[in-house]
């Protein structure tokens, strides 16, 4: 016997280090040829890393959370034969998440992941016994899944352990999880009603330190200041309808995103300096001729921000296709760091759920992000008398740093003025 060091391998051109997202194996288990290691992130994606040997786990090079340069021990391994020897491992791209069913909402709004079943307070959440779909593993054995499997798993108070996984070397897929939780209602209602002393530490790590992080910064750094104002668009909502009536089939439906993109693009013309970043150590803005609007996109693995580039050349549909286009790219992982990065402005929209108002946090380094709420038919005061109106509010924050107060609030006026009478949207100036 002998002992074999794998190294964290390199993840990606310019990549010098990785954050440790996730183990798949543990000290003392044995593992197969192309069995997953461990998940590592880097600022470009998240990659798994398999074995290039069988053998039993000896060592594991860090934590959960922990940062490891390229190079850098990984595993530790007894293999049969001659060890001593230290190669890296092949790094594959992390397996994609399952597109998630997205319920019909008036805005492309983020996608959550379906939630599971309501389990009452003060009840508590063991594991889920459902019939397997195979033998239980041992329990010195770890299930093999993806980051994404193990998150719903545990939400749905799911153990792993009992569900039979259809890939390489048992590994579970969201197929396979969602065959297990067909096999047996949870008889939520069947557990004693007793108190829930339990207390979970979950420590924060991957893709949610990375925003936690950027949002801390930009509190830090940014003096906010938000302007709400509400905007009547039962005209656009006509328009709006109508144009998706006889739209063709080539083309996709249209949402409201599209008209507030094509407004925002007509407002930054008259106000240039929300379509900017402000670095505030070099004390310098820079202005942009192009408008490149980032959109706020929840996804399975957290918020991410895709990119709709030179917005100034392109119309409605051309918007709708590029939204849907990044945002299911996102939501499965496959947006590229090119189409997450280099927005000029960010709109954030949490369509159905959107509230009445919000306080948006801006992406630095950018001056301005416009915040979108929800849709609500009201009785509005019109012509001496009250009629149905189709109202939402506009939640937007500013850099008060080089962003007045009274600059915001006509800017927001501009985009009001548009959305209201959505006609002169396609009117050429």
């Amino acid at each position: 016997m002998g002992v074999r060091v794998i190294k964290l391998p390199d993840v990606g051109e310019g990549v010098a280090e990785a954050e440790l997202v996730e183990w798949h194996v543990e000290v003392g288990q044995s593992v197969l040829e192309d069995q997953l290691l461990a998940a590592v992130m880097t600022d470009k994606a998240t990659v798994e890393i398999p074995s290039p040997v069988a053998g039993t786990v000896v060592a594991l090079g860090g934590e959960v959370g922990g940062v490891l340069a390229v190079g850098a021990e990984l595993v530790r391994l007894e293999v049969a034969g001659e060890g001593d020897q230290e190669v890296a491992a092949a790094p594959r791209e992390a397996a994609k998440a399952e597109p998630v069913a997205a319920a019909p909402m008036p805005s492309p709004a983020p996608v959550q992941t379906p939630a599971p079943k309501h389990v009452e307070p003060n009840v508590p959440s063991p594991p889920v016994a459902r019939p397997s779909l195979g033998p239980p593993r041992p329990p010195s054995e770890k299930p093999i899944a993806s980051p994404a499997v193990r998150r719903r798993a545990r939400e749905a108070g799911v153990d792993l352990r009992q569900v039979r996984g259809s890939g390489p070397a048992g590994r579970i897929s969201h197929d396979d999880l969602d065959a297990f939780l067909r096999g047996g209602p949870q008889t939520a209602t069947a557990r004693a009603r007793v108190a829930n002393t339990q207390v979970e530490t979950v420590k924060v790590i991957g893709l949610r330190r990375r925003i936690a992080q950027a949002m801390a910064e930009s509190k830090r750094r940014i003096a906010h200041f938000s302007y709400v104002e509400e905007v009547d668009v039962t005209t656009l909502e006509e328009l709006r309808s109508a144009l998706n009536a006889q739209n063709r089939q080539d083309r996709p439906r249209l949402t409201l995103m599209p008209f507030l993109m094509q407004a925002l693009v007509r407002a930054i013309a008259d106000f240039p300096e929300m379509n900017a970043h402000y670095d505030d150590e070099a004390e310098t803005i820079e202005r942009y001729g192009g408008v490149h609007i980032g959109i706020a996109t929840q996804t399975p693995s957290g918020l991410m921000v895709p990119v709709v580039r030179h917005c100034e050349a392109h119309g409605l549909w051309d918007f709708a296709s590029e939204l849907s286009r990044l945002a299911e790219a996102a939501r499965e992982g496959r947006a590229t760091r090119a189409e997450l990065t280099g927005s000029t402005i960010t709109i954030t929209s949490l369509g159905a759920l959107g509230g009445i108002v919000s306080t948006p946090v801006i992406n630095r380094p950018q001056v301005a992000i416009i915040g979108v709420n929800k849709e609500v038919v009201r009785p509005v005061w019109q012509g001496g008398q009250f009629v149905p109106r189709t109202m939402m509010n506009l939640s937007s924050s500013f850099d008060h740093r080089v962003i007045d107060g009274y600059v915001a609030a006509r800017f927001i006026q501009r985009i009001k003025g548009l959305l209201e009478a959505p006609a002169t949207l396609f009117i050429e100036e």
